[in-house]
């Protein structure tokens, strides 16, 4: 059963990417509770299970089954490029309680008790989950977000480049397998039937990293919008070792430069290099200066941050031998 939305000319020119933390902590949740599917996640589930023992999670994982419908209110759209995870939470606080009992009557759940419960006061429901979603946050995102922020950001600077280059048929080409673009039409293979126009309000795309391997849709009465799994997520919690230099290059710019050249196989942000590479902030900041003095690399602010790509200059020497 597919989504379907139309496109006009309106929404094609409104098509615009965000990214958002409470997303995140909300398929993270799927991600806790079916690690099977979720394999690229387990050096994060390693990390955060035994923390684990003393947050009640109990509503959370009442409303977020492993598969299926989960409440709108808890994964609200999306309303600037940069939302941050305060701003997001007070945003599911005012959620109205009838809103949310009508959501939440759609849920298959495990724990039909904890429904209930929610049931009969949806709007001390309501606070019970903002609760449990901030302390959660807390032990298990917060500290993570940094990373996970930083391969959301190379994403959308990758998925913007190939949208100016090769429009909106070279952006959805390889957005995900179960994700088609035909003519007017964007379709996407759900287990929800439904098809309309996006009436002019364009469609929010929303890179994520625990959504993977799934896409989830969300239309009216929300804002239209589709979350993806982000463009390198399988590296996301490599640590890993800084990668092979190619001798040539490092004998002509040096090696440490040289590796932060070669790093940008994929845009990066000064600090999510620092911390594949093993260095400081302000070391890497002085030799991507360097590399963008000489034309090996650009920058480009993206709401606070700035992420750094190679030129075709750059491509050219990274690939030496």
């Amino acid at each position: 059963m597919p989504v379907e939305w139309r496109f006009t000319p309106d929404d094609v020119a409104r098509l615009r990417f965000a990214f958002s933390p409470m997303w995140e902590l909300v398929a993270s949740l799927r991600v806790l509770r079916a690690p099977g599917r979720h394999s690229l996640h387990l050096p994060w589930l390693r990390a955060v299970r035994p923390r684990l023992r003393e947050v009640d999670l109990t509503d959370l994982f009442a409303l977020v089954p492993v598969r299926g419908y989960v409440p709108d209110f808890l994964t609200p759209p999306p309303d600037t490029p940069l939302p941050d995870f305060a701003a997001e939470l007070e945003r599911v606080r005012a959620t109205p309680p009838t809103t949310a009992y009508e959501e939440m009557v759609w849920v298959q759940t495990s724990d039909p008790a904890a429904l209930r419960r929610f049931a009969d006061d949806p709007a001390e429901g309501v606070r019970r989950v903002t609760d449990q979603l901030r302390a959660y946050w807390t032990v298990a995102i917060e500290e993570f977000w940094p990373r996970i922020r930083a391969l959301l950001e190379g994403d959308v600077m990758w998925r913007t480049r190939m949208l100016a280059a090769g429009g909106v048929r070279e952006l959805f080409a390889d957005l995900h397998s179960t994700v088609a673009w035909h003519g007017d039409r964007l379709v996407a293979a759900k287990n929800c039937d439904y098809e309309g126009d996006l009436g002019g309000d364009g469609l929010v795309l929303v890179p994520s990293a625990f959504s993977w391997p799934d896409v989830w849709v969300m239309y009216e009465p929300y804002l239209p919008m589709l979350c993806y799994p982000a463009r390198g997520v399988g590296t996301l919690w490599t640590d890993g070792t800084p990668p092979c230099t190619p001798e040539a290059l490092a004998a002509l710019i040096g090696r440490t430069r040289a590796q932060v050249l070669t790093a940008l196989a994929e845009p990066g942000s000064t600090s999510g290099l620092a911390r594949r590479l093993g260095l400081t902030p302000g070391a890497v900041s002085q030799h991507l200066a360097v590399l963008s003095d000489a034309g090996l690399v650009a920058r480009r602010r993206l709401g606070r941050e700035v992420l750094y790509r190679r030129t075709p200059v750059g491509e050219s020497l990274a690939a030496v031998s």
